[in-house]
């Protein structure tokens, strides 16, 4: 017979349960972020915690302070400097409208093949110097208009900043005991084997913010190292800078190429050369060696559902998705692997007992 009283016990907590997400929606990118920083230093909280000799609200508040030093400061010295570097970027574009291109090097002359059409463009570009930034003046108003109305964001993007970094203390003090939780909720769901299947969603995930972050941050200190080399005025500002778009595909080009050329107006061109060949072997070539193995360690997650992981997300759910699309298929990936290998080895198992009852 149904049972009227559990179906209305069921829609109660359904209800409740979305009311819950409805609270929730609004810092669902600062928890996101707060849970990817969690993951990302977890193991620095468990060696700080022993030295700390068991403390974890202390442990979770030095590592809180840590992470306001590196990542809140950082960002209140770019928003000081970032006015000089905008004015100094404009007086090169003034320049460059009233002065026009310098002479072209002597060695572009003498590249074979293509050396004369070279040194042809070049001049062609200086000529028509005027005229392009003439018929770029209307959209100037434009990109002002935009970047205006993206200031909003900026700010709104603060603020989840800001309260990212107060959750990840809750995060750090509270993450065995969340821990806990999941896997109560698991085992109520699935059984026996959901310590099984919480260990393999934390080692993907562990891996994937690795492989993401880790990348990024070499990235960024390699570029730094070209552009302490090459003698690049503002290098800590690029190399943060280097940081944030290596979280984007192909984002680190964005910032290294522009100050190869910056070289190369200024006549260095040896370093131009030098920070043009640091940038593509050394800076984006450590993309393709360590990311795939950061992430890939330890499992048997092939690279393409990485790739599609890290396009598809974000284009599904903007800057997030850089970490929610791979591991989304990371983990969905590994959950079937390990579905059907379980279920190949049920098979083999009843095979066998099979032809062991006919013997």
């Amino acid at each position: 017979m149904f049972n009227n009283d559990r179906l209305l016990v069921q829609l109660l907590f359904l209800t409740l349960l979305g009311a819950c997400i409805l609270v929730l929606t609004p810092f669902a990118p600062a928890l996101f972020w707060a849970a990817v920083l969690a993951f990302a230093s977890w193991p620095l909280m468990r060696i700080l915690t022993r030295l700390l000799h068991g403390s974890a609200t202390k442990a979770a508040l030095l590592m809180t302070l840590a992470w306001m030093v590196v990542v809140a400061l950082p960002l209140l010295w770019l928003g000081l400097n970032l006015a000089d570097y905008i004015q100094s970027g404009l007086a090169l574009v003034k320049g460059v409208q009233v002065d026009g291109l310098p002479e072209p090097p002597t060695w572009l002359a003498a590249l074979p093949f293509i050396g004369e059409r070279l040194v042809t463009l070049w001049n062609s570009i200086d000529e028509q110097g005027v005229a392009m930034f003439a018929s770029a003046r209307p959209y100037l108003g434009e990109v002002g208009n935009w970047l205006l109305a993206r200031s909003a964001q900026l700010g709104g993007g603060l603020l989840e900043l800001v309260l990212s970094l107060v959750l990840v203390f809750f995060f750090y003090r509270d993450g065995p005991g969340l821990a806990q939780f999941v896997y109560a909720l698991l085992q109520r769901l699935i059984g026996e084997r959901a310590e099984h299947y919480l260990n393999l969603v934390t080692g993907t995930v562990q891996r994937v913010v690795n492989g993401v972050i880790g990348t990024a941050a070499a990235q960024a200190v390699l570029a730094l190292i070209g552009f302490w080399i090459a003698g690049v005025p503002g290098a800590i500002l690029l190399g943060m800078l280097t940081f944030v778009f290596s979280l984007i595909p192909m984002g680190p080009p964005l910032i290294w190429i522009p100050a190869t050329v910056w070289l190369a107006w200024k006549g260095e061109y040896g370093l131009a050369v030098f920070l043009g060949v640091w940038g593509t072997v050394i800076v984006s070539g450590v993309d393709n060696v360590l990311k795939p193995y950061l992430i890939s360690r330890g499992g048997n997650l092939p690279l393409v559902v990485v790739l599609l992981g890290v396009f598809g997300g974000i284009l599904a759910f903007g800057f997030m998705g850089l970490f929610l699309g791979p591991t989304l298929l990371a983990v969905t990936y590994n959950l079937l692997t390990d579905w059907v290998s379980n279920a190949q080895a049920t098979n083999n198992t009843a095979v066998n007992a099979d032809k062991n009852t006919q013997l």
